[in-house]
């Protein structure tokens, strides 16, 4: 989500040119540009330090990237877009990883007898 934000916000504050003829996107989009840019990299850094918050961010990524496409330029020339609908949809997805703990007691517990089977089953 952090290169979701650049994106959204750069395209309204730079003045492009195409063989010298000025592109300018500079709207009224330029200040819902730069709150929606700072938040989706606010997320972005929550996301890489506090993972537990994992699916607020990603909804909220999600959310904010829908947003910013009537709001921000077509979401940073669906450059943003794309990274904020991929990001959002990564962190909404994450499960971290098992801890050795439960890796350890999964593989030594005992077997687990069903009623009605015929004999141990593993757990």
């Amino acid at each position: 989500m952090l290169s979701a934000g650049a994106p959204i916000i750069y395209f309204p504050y730079v003045h492009i040119t195409l063989e010298g003829v000025p592109v300018a996107l500079s709207t009224t989009a330029g200040a819902a540009s730069l709150i929606i840019g700072i938040l989706l990299m606010t997320l972005g850094v929550l996301l890489w330090f506090h993972q537990q918050v994992r699916v607020f961010a990603g909804v909220a990524g999600l959310l904010l990237t829908l947003v910013s496409f009537p709001l921000a330029n077509f979401g940073g020339l669906f450059f943003g877009l794309f990274f904020g609908l991929v990001g959002g949809s990564l962190a909404c997805a994450w499960a971290p990883s098992p801890s050795e703990a439960e890796v350890q007691h999964t593989a030594t517990s005992s077997p687990v007898t069903v009623p009605g089977s015929e004999g141990p089953h593993e757990s």
